[in-house]
Protein backbone atom coordinates (compact mmCIF):
# COMPACT_ATOMS: atom_id res chain seq x y z
CA UNK A 1 0.00 0.00 0.00
CA UNK A 2 2.74 2.42 0.40
CA UNK A 3 6.56 3.15 -0.97
CA UNK A 4 7.36 5.34 2.53
CA UNK A 5 10.73 4.17 3.65
CA UNK A 6 10.37 0.91 5.83
CA UNK A 7 12.04 2.32 8.88
CA UNK A 8 13.48 5.95 10.34
CA UNK A 9 16.14 6.17 12.76
CA UNK A 10 16.01 2.60 13.40
CA UNK A 11 12.08 2.60 14.30
CA UNK A 12 10.22 0.48 12.01
CA UNK A 13 6.69 1.43 10.46
CA UNK A 14 3.50 0.09 9.99
CA UNK A 15 2.60 1.46 6.43
CA UNK A 16 -1.02 0.25 7.41
CA UNK A 17 -1.15 2.74 9.56
CA UNK A 18 1.23 5.61 8.11
CA UNK A 19 -0.54 5.57 4.39
CA UNK A 20 1.42 6.20 1.78
CA UNK A 21 0.18 6.07 -2.39
CA UNK A 22 -3.50 5.91 -1.61
CA UNK A 23 -5.21 2.89 -2.82
CA UNK A 24 -8.81 2.78 -3.64
CA UNK A 25 -9.74 1.89 -0.56
CA UNK A 26 -7.94 4.89 0.95
CA UNK A 27 -9.96 7.08 -1.45
CA UNK A 28 -13.03 5.31 -0.63
CA UNK A 29 -12.42 5.95 3.37
CA UNK A 30 -12.71 9.69 2.71
CA UNK A 31 -16.25 9.34 1.79
CA UNK A 32 -17.22 7.86 5.16
CA UNK A 33 -15.32 10.46 7.52
CA UNK A 34 -18.71 12.00 8.99
CA UNK A 35 -16.83 14.92 11.41
CA UNK A 36 -13.94 16.80 9.27
CA UNK A 37 -12.38 19.75 10.83
CA UNK A 38 -10.99 21.44 7.95
CA UNK A 39 -7.87 23.54 8.50
CA UNK A 40 -7.18 27.11 6.96
CA UNK A 41 -5.69 28.73 9.53
CA UNK A 42 -4.59 31.95 8.57
CA UNK A 43 -5.07 31.02 4.95
CA UNK A 44 -8.93 32.17 5.11
CA UNK A 45 -9.60 34.06 1.86
CA UNK A 46 -11.22 32.73 -1.30
CA UNK A 47 -8.26 32.67 -2.96
CA UNK A 48 -6.49 30.30 -1.20
CA UNK A 49 -9.16 28.23 0.84
CA UNK A 50 -11.29 26.87 -2.45
CA UNK A 51 -10.78 23.52 -1.00
CA UNK A 52 -12.26 24.24 2.27
CA UNK A 53 -15.07 26.28 0.51
CA UNK A 54 -15.85 23.67 -1.69
CA UNK A 55 -16.21 20.78 0.98
CA UNK A 56 -18.57 23.35 2.47
CA UNK A 57 -20.56 23.43 -0.31
CA UNK A 58 -20.34 19.68 -1.41
CA UNK A 59 -20.05 18.07 1.88
CA UNK A 60 -21.48 20.02 4.12
CA UNK A 61 -23.56 17.81 6.58
CA UNK A 62 -19.76 15.98 7.21
CA UNK A 63 -18.07 19.39 8.33
CA UNK A 64 -17.82 19.63 11.81
CA UNK A 65 -16.09 22.64 11.59
CA UNK A 66 -13.40 25.16 10.20
CA UNK A 67 -9.77 25.63 12.65
CA UNK A 68 -8.91 29.48 12.16
CA UNK A 69 -7.31 31.30 14.86
CA UNK A 70 -6.32 34.49 13.13
CA UNK A 71 -10.27 35.55 12.15
CA UNK A 72 -13.11 36.50 14.62
CA UNK A 73 -15.92 34.63 12.41
CA UNK A 74 -18.29 32.40 14.38
CA UNK A 75 -19.50 30.84 11.33
CA UNK A 76 -18.11 29.35 8.17
CA UNK A 77 -20.90 31.85 6.33
CA UNK A 78 -19.07 34.39 7.81
CA UNK A 79 -15.85 33.69 7.51
CA UNK A 80 -15.65 32.73 3.78
CA UNK A 81 -19.41 33.05 2.63
CA UNK A 82 -20.41 29.24 2.50
CA UNK A 83 -21.36 26.71 4.91
CA UNK A 84 -24.12 27.95 6.72
CA UNK A 85 -24.03 27.84 10.47
CA UNK A 86 -20.81 25.59 10.58
CA UNK A 87 -18.68 26.80 13.23
CA UNK A 88 -15.13 28.66 12.84
CA UNK A 89 -13.16 26.80 15.83
CA UNK A 90 -9.53 27.89 17.23
CA UNK A 91 -8.88 24.53 18.91
CA UNK A 92 -9.28 20.57 17.60
CA UNK A 93 -10.52 20.11 21.05
CA UNK A 94 -13.65 22.12 20.69
CA UNK A 95 -15.08 19.08 18.11
CA UNK A 96 -14.87 15.90 20.77
CA UNK A 97 -15.50 13.17 18.14
CA UNK A 98 -13.97 14.51 14.97
CA UNK A 99 -12.81 11.84 12.73
CA UNK A 100 -10.28 13.60 10.33
CA UNK A 101 -8.44 16.74 9.71
CA UNK A 102 -8.60 17.98 5.96
CA UNK A 103 -5.98 20.28 4.71
CA UNK A 104 -8.84 23.47 3.53
CA UNK A 105 -6.50 25.13 0.92
CA UNK A 106 -4.46 25.25 -2.37
CA UNK A 107 -1.58 27.81 -2.12
CA UNK A 108 0.70 28.75 -4.78
CA UNK A 109 3.76 26.22 -4.75
CA UNK A 110 1.30 23.54 -2.88
CA UNK A 111 3.24 24.01 0.33
CA UNK A 112 2.03 23.62 3.97
CA UNK A 113 2.46 26.22 6.29
CA UNK A 114 5.33 25.73 9.14
CA UNK A 115 2.62 27.08 11.40
CA UNK A 116 0.64 24.01 11.08
CA UNK A 117 2.83 21.69 11.99
CA UNK A 118 1.46 21.62 16.24
CA UNK A 119 -1.95 21.32 14.91
CA UNK A 120 -1.10 18.36 12.32
CA UNK A 121 0.71 16.95 15.11
CA UNK A 122 -2.43 16.83 17.62
CA UNK A 123 -4.35 15.91 15.38
CA UNK A 124 -2.19 12.79 14.33
CA UNK A 125 -2.14 11.91 18.31
CA UNK A 126 -5.57 12.46 18.56
CA UNK A 127 -6.08 9.47 16.01
CA UNK A 128 -7.76 11.27 13.23
CA UNK A 129 -7.16 10.63 9.90
CA UNK A 130 -5.17 13.46 8.57
CA UNK A 131 -5.99 14.41 4.48
CA UNK A 132 -4.24 16.70 1.99
CA UNK A 133 -4.19 17.52 -1.36
CA UNK A 134 -0.69 19.40 -1.54
CA UNK A 135 1.94 18.80 -3.23
CA UNK A 136 4.15 18.52 -0.30
CA UNK A 137 3.12 14.90 1.16
CA UNK A 138 3.09 14.24 4.68
CA UNK A 139 3.85 10.51 4.38
CA UNK A 140 7.19 12.32 3.36
CA UNK A 141 7.84 13.94 6.94
CA UNK A 142 9.84 11.82 9.39
CA UNK A 143 7.90 13.32 12.22
CA UNK A 144 4.63 12.92 11.30
CA UNK A 145 5.12 8.95 9.90
CA UNK A 146 7.15 8.35 13.49
CA UNK A 147 4.03 10.20 15.36
CA UNK A 148 1.04 8.46 13.05
CA UNK A 149 2.66 4.86 14.08
CA UNK A 150 2.71 5.30 17.40
CA UNK A 151 -0.75 6.96 17.89
CA UNK A 152 -2.43 4.52 15.35
CA UNK A 153 -3.40 7.17 12.59
CA UNK A 154 -3.58 7.41 8.71
CA UNK A 155 -2.03 10.02 6.82
CA UNK A 156 -4.07 10.17 3.27
CA UNK A 157 -2.13 12.56 0.93
CA UNK A 158 -4.40 12.32 -2.17
CA UNK A 159 -2.01 13.63 -5.23
CA UNK A 160 0.43 10.83 -4.38
CA UNK A 161 0.14 8.46 -7.24
CA UNK A 162 1.77 5.51 -9.16
CA UNK A 163 0.57 5.76 -12.88
CA UNK A 164 3.14 4.86 -15.09
CA UNK A 165 1.21 4.09 -17.87
CA UNK A 166 0.72 5.80 -21.34
CA UNK A 167 -2.29 6.08 -23.29
CA UNK A 168 -3.27 3.78 -25.85
CA UNK A 169 -5.74 5.50 -27.70
CA UNK A 170 -8.33 2.94 -26.49
CA UNK A 171 -12.02 3.23 -28.11
CA UNK A 172 -14.62 3.48 -25.07
CA UNK A 173 -17.95 1.75 -24.94
CA UNK A 174 -20.72 2.81 -27.62
CA UNK A 175 -22.96 3.92 -25.36
CA UNK A 176 -20.48 6.02 -23.26
CA UNK A 177 -20.95 9.84 -23.30
CA UNK A 178 -17.96 12.04 -22.03
CA UNK A 179 -18.27 15.36 -21.53
CA UNK A 180 -15.34 17.19 -20.45
CA UNK A 181 -14.56 20.76 -18.74
CA UNK A 182 -12.28 22.97 -20.34
CA UNK A 183 -11.42 26.71 -19.96
CA UNK A 184 -9.84 29.77 -20.40
CA UNK A 185 -7.43 29.99 -17.02
CA UNK A 186 -7.18 27.73 -13.68
CA UNK A 187 -9.28 28.46 -11.10
CA UNK A 188 -12.67 29.54 -12.94
CA UNK A 189 -15.19 26.35 -11.58
CA UNK A 190 -14.41 23.50 -14.36
CA UNK A 191 -15.02 21.08 -11.35
CA UNK A 192 -18.30 23.11 -9.83
CA UNK A 193 -19.57 22.58 -13.61
CA UNK A 194 -18.67 18.90 -14.05
CA UNK A 195 -20.14 18.30 -10.96
CA UNK A 196 -23.31 20.21 -10.42
CA UNK A 197 -24.16 18.80 -14.37
CA UNK A 198 -23.02 15.36 -13.14
CA UNK A 199 -25.71 15.82 -9.77
CA UNK A 200 -28.47 17.19 -12.19
CA UNK A 201 -28.40 14.21 -14.41
CA UNK A 202 -28.60 11.89 -11.08
CA UNK A 203 -31.54 13.70 -10.53
CA UNK A 204 -33.17 14.17 -13.42
CA UNK A 205 -32.48 9.78 -13.29
CA UNK A 206 -29.80 9.46 -15.54
CA UNK A 207 -27.05 7.05 -14.64
CA UNK A 208 -24.07 9.69 -14.32
CA UNK A 209 -20.40 9.71 -12.99
CA UNK A 210 -18.33 12.61 -11.80
CA UNK A 211 -14.47 12.09 -12.20
CA UNK A 212 -12.58 14.29 -10.36
CA UNK A 213 -9.04 14.92 -11.75
CA UNK A 214 -7.30 17.27 -8.47
CA UNK A 215 -7.77 17.43 -5.21
CA UNK A 216 -11.02 18.99 -4.05
CA UNK A 217 -12.86 16.86 -6.42
CA UNK A 218 -11.16 13.68 -4.77
CA UNK A 219 -11.76 14.58 -1.77
CA UNK A 220 -15.61 15.37 -2.54
CA UNK A 221 -16.43 12.35 -4.17
CA UNK A 222 -14.07 10.02 -3.35
CA UNK A 223 -12.92 8.62 -6.71
CA UNK A 224 -10.26 10.11 -8.81
CA UNK A 225 -6.71 11.10 -10.69
CA UNK A 226 -4.74 13.69 -9.04
CA UNK A 227 -3.77 14.46 -12.73
CA UNK A 228 -1.16 17.38 -12.27
CA UNK A 229 0.87 15.37 -9.95
CA UNK A 230 1.32 12.36 -12.90
CA UNK A 231 4.86 12.18 -14.59
CA UNK A 232 3.98 13.59 -18.25
CA UNK A 233 4.15 11.05 -20.18
CA UNK A 234 1.33 9.03 -17.91
CA UNK A 235 -0.66 11.86 -17.82
CA UNK A 236 -2.88 10.38 -20.97
CA UNK A 237 -2.49 6.92 -20.10
CA UNK A 238 -4.03 8.04 -16.43
CA UNK A 239 -7.50 9.34 -17.43
CA UNK A 240 -7.55 6.72 -19.89
CA UNK A 241 -7.37 4.31 -17.35
CA UNK A 242 -9.81 5.74 -15.23
CA UNK A 243 -12.39 6.54 -17.89
CA UNK A 244 -12.18 2.86 -19.10
CA UNK A 245 -12.93 2.03 -15.03
CA UNK A 246 -16.33 4.00 -15.31
CA UNK A 247 -17.45 3.36 -18.93
CA UNK A 248 -20.33 1.24 -17.80
CA UNK A 249 -22.14 4.37 -17.16
CA UNK A 250 -24.07 6.33 -19.38
CA UNK A 251 -22.55 9.89 -18.92
CA UNK A 252 -19.17 10.56 -17.29
CA UNK A 253 -18.66 14.26 -16.25
CA UNK A 254 -14.71 14.87 -16.34
CA UNK A 255 -13.15 17.87 -14.39
CA UNK A 256 -10.82 20.02 -16.08
CA UNK A 257 -6.96 21.30 -15.44
CA UNK A 258 -5.62 24.54 -16.10
CA UNK A 259 -5.95 25.75 -19.46
CA UNK A 260 -4.17 24.98 -22.98
CA UNK A 261 -2.68 28.13 -23.40
CA UNK A 262 -1.73 28.25 -19.67
CA UNK A 263 1.92 28.82 -19.27
CA UNK A 264 2.38 26.42 -16.44
CA UNK A 265 -0.41 24.14 -16.97
CA UNK A 266 -0.77 23.69 -20.39
CA UNK A 267 0.66 19.97 -20.85
CA UNK A 268 -1.51 18.37 -17.86
CA UNK A 269 -4.56 20.34 -19.77
CA UNK A 270 -3.84 18.73 -23.20
CA UNK A 271 -2.80 14.90 -21.56
CA UNK A 272 -6.24 14.86 -20.15
CA UNK A 273 -7.89 15.63 -22.83
CA UNK A 274 -6.56 13.55 -25.49
CA UNK A 275 -6.55 11.13 -22.47
CA UNK A 276 -10.54 11.15 -21.79
CA UNK A 277 -11.05 11.24 -25.69
CA UNK A 278 -14.28 13.58 -24.59
CA UNK A 279 -17.52 13.58 -27.11
CA UNK A 280 -18.12 17.10 -26.01
CA UNK A 281 -16.90 20.31 -24.18
CA UNK A 282 -18.35 22.43 -21.45
CA UNK A 283 -16.42 25.81 -21.90
CA UNK A 284 -15.63 27.77 -18.75
CA UNK A 285 -14.58 31.02 -18.25
CA UNK A 286 -14.87 33.80 -15.48
CA UNK A 287 -16.06 36.89 -16.82
CA UNK A 288 -14.08 39.92 -16.64
CA UNK A 289 -10.69 37.99 -16.24
CA UNK A 290 -8.28 39.35 -18.71
CA UNK A 291 -4.65 38.29 -16.85
CA UNK A 292 -3.48 34.30 -16.64
CA UNK A 293 -4.06 33.42 -12.66
CA UNK A 294 -0.44 34.06 -11.11
CA UNK A 295 1.32 35.52 -14.28
CA UNK A 296 0.29 39.15 -14.33
CA UNK A 297 0.51 40.86 -17.06
CA UNK A 298 0.51 37.69 -19.25
CA UNK A 299 -3.08 38.30 -21.44
CA UNK A 300 -6.05 35.46 -21.60
CA UNK A 301 -6.23 34.64 -25.39
CA UNK A 302 -9.48 35.47 -26.70
CA UNK A 303 -12.26 33.22 -26.05
CA UNK A 304 -13.25 32.23 -29.14
CA UNK A 305 -9.44 31.43 -30.64
CA UNK A 306 -8.93 29.68 -27.16
CA UNK A 307 -11.79 27.45 -27.67
CA UNK A 308 -10.69 26.34 -31.36
CA UNK A 309 -7.56 25.48 -30.30
CA UNK A 310 -9.43 22.70 -27.61
CA UNK A 311 -12.20 21.40 -30.56
CA UNK A 312 -8.79 21.41 -32.93
CA UNK A 313 -6.67 19.42 -30.34
CA UNK A 314 -10.01 17.39 -29.23
CA UNK A 315 -10.75 16.36 -32.68
CA UNK A 316 -7.11 14.75 -33.30
CA UNK A 317 -7.94 12.35 -30.56
CA UNK A 318 -11.60 11.93 -30.98
CA UNK A 319 -14.36 13.16 -32.54
CA UNK A 320 -15.72 15.82 -30.27
CA UNK A 321 -18.13 19.13 -30.14
CA UNK A 322 -19.37 22.12 -27.89
CA UNK A 323 -21.98 21.66 -26.03
CA UNK A 324 -22.36 24.28 -23.71
CA UNK A 325 -20.83 27.47 -21.71
CA UNK A 326 -20.36 27.79 -18.00
CA UNK A 327 -20.05 31.08 -17.03
CA UNK A 328 -18.29 32.28 -13.32
CA UNK A 329 -20.36 35.39 -12.73
CA UNK A 330 -19.18 36.09 -9.51
CA UNK A 331 -18.14 39.98 -10.21
CA UNK A 332 -21.18 40.18 -12.12
CA UNK A 333 -24.34 42.10 -10.91
CA UNK A 334 -27.13 39.89 -11.79
CA UNK A 335 -28.03 42.17 -14.21
CA UNK A 336 -25.08 42.04 -16.09
CA UNK A 337 -24.91 38.14 -15.53
CA UNK A 338 -27.87 37.99 -17.89
CA UNK A 339 -26.67 39.72 -20.31
CA UNK A 340 -23.38 37.79 -20.17
CA UNK A 341 -25.12 34.90 -20.84
CA UNK A 342 -27.19 36.10 -23.65
CA UNK A 343 -23.68 37.77 -25.60
CA UNK A 344 -22.38 34.14 -24.93
CA UNK A 345 -24.85 31.69 -26.54
CA UNK A 346 -25.42 34.46 -29.24
CA UNK A 347 -21.59 34.15 -29.74
CA UNK A 348 -20.97 30.31 -29.67
CA UNK A 349 -24.03 29.02 -30.44
CA UNK A 350 -25.10 27.16 -27.65
CA UNK A 351 -26.44 27.18 -23.74
CA UNK A 352 -24.87 29.00 -21.90
CA UNK A 353 -25.45 29.49 -17.87
CA UNK A 354 -23.73 29.99 -14.34
CA UNK A 355 -24.27 27.31 -12.39
CA UNK A 356 -24.49 28.77 -9.22
CA UNK A 357 -26.06 31.42 -10.09
CA UNK A 358 -28.74 29.25 -12.22
CA UNK A 359 -28.58 26.05 -11.79
CA UNK A 360 -27.15 23.33 -14.36
CA UNK A 361 -30.48 22.59 -16.10
CA UNK A 362 -29.52 23.94 -19.28
CA UNK A 363 -26.12 21.75 -19.34
CA UNK A 364 -27.89 18.99 -18.25
CA UNK A 365 -30.24 19.09 -21.30
CA UNK A 366 -27.16 19.53 -23.79
CA UNK A 367 -25.42 16.73 -22.59
CA UNK A 368 -28.61 14.03 -22.66
CA UNK A 369 -29.32 15.09 -26.25
CA UNK A 370 -25.30 15.19 -27.10
CA UNK A 371 -26.14 11.16 -25.97
CA UNK A 372 -28.86 10.75 -28.01
CA UNK A 373 -27.33 12.08 -31.11
CA UNK A 374 -24.33 9.80 -30.45
CA UNK A 375 -26.95 6.91 -30.52
CA UNK A 376 -28.42 7.67 -33.68
CA UNK A 377 -25.46 8.13 -35.33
Amino acid sequence: MTDAPSSLSGNALDPALIGGVPTAADFARLTQHRAIVLLTDGFSTPFLAKTAINLLKYRNDDIAAVLETAQPAKTTEELLGVGGQVPVIDRLSAVAKADALYVGIAPPGGKLPPAWRPIILEAIRRRLDIVSGLHEFLAEDAEYLRTAQEHGARLIDVRRNRHKTTGTGRAFRSGNCRVHAIGQDCSIGKMVASLEVQLGLQAAGQDAVFLATGQTGIMISGTGVPIDCVVSDFVSGAAEEMVAEHENHDFVLIEGQGSLTHPAFSAVTLGLLHGCAPDGLIYCYEAGRKIVKGFDPIPIPDLGKQLDFCLTAANFRHPCRLIGVAINSRALTPDQAAAEIERAERRFGVPACDVYRNGPDKLVRATIELRRSLVRE
